[in-house]
């Protein structure tokens, strides 16, 4: 029982136990990771909070709340950032495979970024410590890469978002590691599923908190749950923004969309129960049945007659990537 998960660290012989009292409510764990990088060429365009972990401009936008309608040259900012994210993304999945580490994909990541002359967002923001996010199983989101090698059956969500001169560009997708069961292909198709539902209606006098409602729908009549603890939110110079976006039924978000809004929808989906929990790092959120979850994300924008996908795949070909 307890005991014999309290020892078993993966990928790490053992020997590693950075939170030796905390009860994990499923069977991954920490393992060792290098150091933050700090190493970002100067000549590219930084965030605010690259130094010191904190976003100022996000913090001081807070009171507002209004949902900012992007000008065409923020408009053609964001196409940038979300087309250099995508590709980042693209580079990212094509590590994925029994036997790599996630911190070997974080490297990649944060090498994919800095050639196109971004920077790597999540690096220090609020103080995470890496490029990307890897979610691991039972980890919803803002898991921290690490040297743990993924194994055969596990599904890994990847979360990408580059910072292009001013603008950011924000994307996850969930991936298979080798010959994942029947259940968790239901899990990771389910979500995928309830994201293209949710894109689907966006566009000009949509309300924010219906898209919840179609989310939540959908879910219900595969068996599966909603996350209620993470929402989408908006992008554009901040990272993070009005609107909130719930994924989630009868939620209170407020708001009706209007053409030139830009923001995420990113639908976590557990395969059991919709509860969360934090593991003592501060970052890594993971179902509190230890059951796996799944998500895709994307960053929109609101057009005249319905919305531009940013993040988008550029070829037609729009189907779950199987690895």
């Amino acid at each position: 029982g307890k005991q014999w998960y309290q020892r078993r660290v993966r990928g790490d012989n053992g020997c590693y136990i950075p939170y030796p009292n905390y009860y994990y409510s499923g069977r991954l764990r920490p393992a060792r990771r290098n150091e933050r990088r700090t190493d970002v060429p100067k000549h590219i365009q930084h965030p605010d909070y690259w130094k010191d972990g904190t976003p100022l401009s996000e913090i001081q936008s807070r009171g507002v709340g209004q949902i900012r309608i992007l000008n065409e040259e923020e408009i053609a900012g964001m196409r940038l950032a979300g087309r250099l994210g995508r590709e980042v993304m693209d580079v990212a999945a094509s590590m994925v495979k029994v036997g790599v580490t996630t911190e070997e994909i974080d490297d990649a990541v944060y090498n994919a970024t800095i050639n196109r002359d971004c920077y790597p967002s999540p690096l220090n923001y609020r103080g995470f410590p890496k490029s990307c996010c890897t979610s691991v199983n039972e980890v919803i989101c803002h898991g921290i890469p690490d040297k743990r090698p993924l194994e055969d059956g596990d599904i890994v969500n990847i979360d990408i978002t580059v910072f292009k001169d001013g603008f950011h560009g924000d994307l996850n997708e969930t991936f298979y590691v080798g010959n994942v069961d029947e259940k968790g292909k239901k899990l990771v198709e389910a979500s995928y599923e309830c994201l293209q539902r949710a894109i689907a209606s966006v566009k000009p006098g949509a309300k924010y908190r219906d898209v919840g409602n179609i989310i939540q729908k959908y879910i219900n009549t595969q068996g599966f749950s909603v996350v209620r603890s993470y929402c989408g939110h908006g992008i554009n110079q901040l990272f993070h923004t009005a609107p909130s976006v719930p994924h989630y039924a009868k939620n209170k978000a407020v708001g009706i969309m209007k053409p030139g809004h830009c923001f995420t929808i990113e639908p976590m989906i557990n395969e059991g129960g919709w509860g969360d929990t934090l593991w003592p790092d501060d970052w890594t959120a993971v179902t509190t049945d230890g059951k796996r979850s799944s998500q895709f994300e994307q960053t929109l924008l609101v057009t005249e007659t319905g919305c531009e996908i940013l993040t988008g795949r550029k070829s037609r070909e729009h189907g779950l990537q199987v690895l």
